[in-house]
C-alpha cells in the first residue's frame, strides 16, 4: 500500500485519472459513479473533467440506484454536466463517493457491499471528505484500488 499527500484539486483529479490510467481501459468502458444528488455531482463534474482525454464512457448513479444513471456529458468550453438516462451495460470502475456514508444518507454499507458483489472483476475507487469512508466504518467492509481522502479547509473573510 503506497500514500501521498497531495495539495489542492490538482492533487484529487491528477492521482484519479492516473488511476484510470492504469486500467487501460478500451473504448466505451464504462466508469460509474455512485454518490449523492447535488453534493456529490459537482466532484464528480471535475473528475470526469480531468479524465476528459480517456476513451471512457462516464456516469452517474444516484445513491446506489443504477436504473437512474445518467450518462455525463462534455460540452467544450464548459465541461462535464448530467445527460439523458443511460443505462449501466459495461462497467469497468466504480467510484464510490463518501456523500453515500454520510449520517442520514438513505445508504447502508450493505448495500454498497452487495452492489459491489454482483460485479466481480470491476474496479472500485472511494473519494471521500473529511475521513467520512474511515469515521462510517466503510474502510472495515469495502477494499478500494484507490481511495483518495481531501480535506477542506475554509478561510472566511467579511467586512
Amino acid at each position: 500500500m503506497k500514500n501521498s499527500t497531495l495539495q489542492g484539486i490538482p492533487g484529487m483529479l491528477r492521482p484519479f485519472k492516473e488511476y484510470l490510467e492504469t486500467w487501460s481501459l478500451p473504448e466505451g468502458a464504462e466508469v460509474v459513479f455512485f454518490g449523492v444528488p447535488g453534493t456529490c455531482t459537482p466532484f464528480v463534474e471535475l473528475l470526469c473533467y480531468a479524465a476528459r482525454s480517456l476513451p471512457c464512457t462516464f456516469l452517474f448513479a444516484p445513491y446506489l440506484h443504477e436504473d437512474e444513471s445518467r450518462k455525463m456529458v462534455y460540452t467544450e468550453g464548459l465541461g462535464f454536466q448530467l445527460g439523458e438516462p443511460c443505462k449501466i451495460t459495461n462497467p469497468s470502475v466504480f467510484i464510490l463517493m463518501g456523500g453515500l456514508s454520510m449520517p442520514g444518507v438513505p445508504v447502508k454499507i450493505e448495500e454498497a457491499e452487495a452492489l459491489l458483489a454482483k460485479y466481480p472483476g470491476v474496479a472500485c475507487a472511494g473519494i471521500c471528505f473529511m475521513h467520512m469512508f474511515q469515521k462510517s466504518g466503510w474502510l472495515d467492509k469495502i477494499s478500494f484500488d484507490l481511495l483518495i481522502d481531501a480535506t477542506i479547509s475554509v478561510d472566511i473573510t467579511v467586512e
